[in-house]
């Protein structure tokens, strides 16, 4: 595990540990989030084995599939809600309303996220933590849809965040990740004037997943990582766009470093 306390270390500093047995510790609800877009294949294979008591409330977060994605959620008990406008984030946006949980867990069901994770994520967020990410790349965890330059690119944007604000991560990039709900709102994520500038420079729409990362260390916010392989892709098709996406979030980088506080 790789932590990054907001607690102050030195003489009469007393340790995590006593705090948290010293204080009540309430029980964060949970959210799981599952954007899926054509991903019927990965959800037949990997939604059968999340346990539906790990979480609060499961949402299925769909991109307008036409492959039978949504018509076999809805037969299988899970809440859809089809986004009205194309990308991500708006997404993210459009159905914050509908989320209940204390606590925001995004999750891909194409087989990339390992879901005998989720407790453990969930088990490290009931510790008091902002954040915990299941990284691809801490201690012996590695990611198997990696090709060089993917992996040149998660390395590169990691580094970034860590040089620029003070981060300490191994993986600033990955989707799967708890995170308490309301950060959304306390690091601006859900208004569109951040995002606007570099979506519109590189014609592309953007997640917030590697801002989240930045401004979570800026704000100095106690995060931790759990490690997590990243299996193989299942079915559907990979729909990463490298290079607009990847000059976007730089784009973010740099400028919160110069101006976001």
């Amino acid at each position: 595990m790789n932590a990054s306390p907001i607690l102050a270390s030195g003489e009469g500093a007393l340790p995590a540990s006593a705090l948290t047995n010293a204080l009540p510790v309430k029980r964060n609800t949970v959210t799981l989030l599952v954007p899926t877009l054509n991903e019927i294949v990965g959800m037949k294979a990997i939604m059968p084995r999340i346990q539906r008591d790990w979480v609060d409330q499961i949402i299925i977060l769909d991109g307008g599939s036409t492959d039978g994605t949504i018509e076999w959620a809805r037969a299988n008990g899970y809440f859809v809600h089809v986004q009205s406008q194309p990308g991500i984030r708006q997404a993210y946006n459009e159905v914050l309303p509908l989320i209940s949980g204390d606590v925001l867990l995004t999750f891909s069901p194409d087989g990339n996220s390992i879901p005998e994770l989720i407790p453990q994520l969930i088990a490290k967020m009931h510790e008091g933590y902002d954040m915990v990410i299941a990284s691809r790349y801490l201690h012996s965890a590695r990611s198997h849809d990696d090709d060089w330059l993917t992996a040149f690119g998660n390395w590169l944007f990691t580094r970034t965040v860590n040089l620029l604000h003070g981060g300490h991560y191994t993986d600033v990039m990955v989707i799967y990740r708890a995170y308490r709900k309301q950060l959304i709102y306390d690091l601006e994520l859900h208004r569109d004037c951040w995002h606007r500038t570099p979506e519109r420079l590189f014609g592309c729409r953007i997640s917030w997943e590697p801002l989240l990362s930045a401004r979570a260390a800026r704000r100095r916010l106690r995060i931790a990582e759990i490690p997590g392989d990243e299996p193989p892709r299942i079915g559907g098709e990979r729909k990463l766009r490298i290079w607009r996406w990847g000059a976007s979030y730089y784009f973010q980088f740099w400028r919160d470093a110069l101006l976001w506080r």
